[in-house]
């Protein structure tokens, strides 16, 4: 099962999916007063108000945040659109980055969709192969 956490202003609800984080730490850097990773809860919903944590949740390019509005239910937004051209970016320092749909055929021939941005590892040392997970940090 996917682990999944949720930090709450009981305004708006951020929902955080670390299997999918590539710790680009755009979050830290567009809202560091909410987003410190050195801390426990490492999302401190507490310390801005929504909408600038909306706006920085969308900014996640990995789409391992992701927010709902309590007074709506659990209706995840995330930084995922789907798009009708397929983009590749090369990350300084991390990983290669795919914005768009695509089909990923893993070696034991199962198929894996993805419609959103995409991070492949570039240096090998994921724990999460193909898929970045930050590792190259360390």
């Amino acid at each position: 099962m996917e682990k999944i956490i949720e930090y709450t202003n009981n305004e708006v609800t951020v929902v955080w999916k670390p299997k999918n984080c590539i710790h680009s730490a755009k979050c830290v850097g567009n809202l560091p007063e909410v987003f410190k990773p050195k801390e426990r809860p490492w999302v401190q919903v507490e310390n801005s108000n929504t909408d600038a944590i909306i706006n920085a949740v969308k900014g996640c390019p990995s789409g391992a945040l992701s927010f709902y509005m309590n007074a709506t239910g659990k209706v995840a937004h995330t930084s995922e659109t789907v798009m009708e051209n397929t983009k590749v970016e090369v990350m300084q320092d991390g990983p290669l980055m795919v914005y768009g749909s695509l089909t990923i055929t893993h070696a034991d021939g199962s198929e894996e969709q993805k419609s959103r941005a995409t991070a492949f590892c570039r240096c090998g040392q994921t724990g999460n192969k193909p898929f970045c997970d930050g590792s190259h940090k360390n």
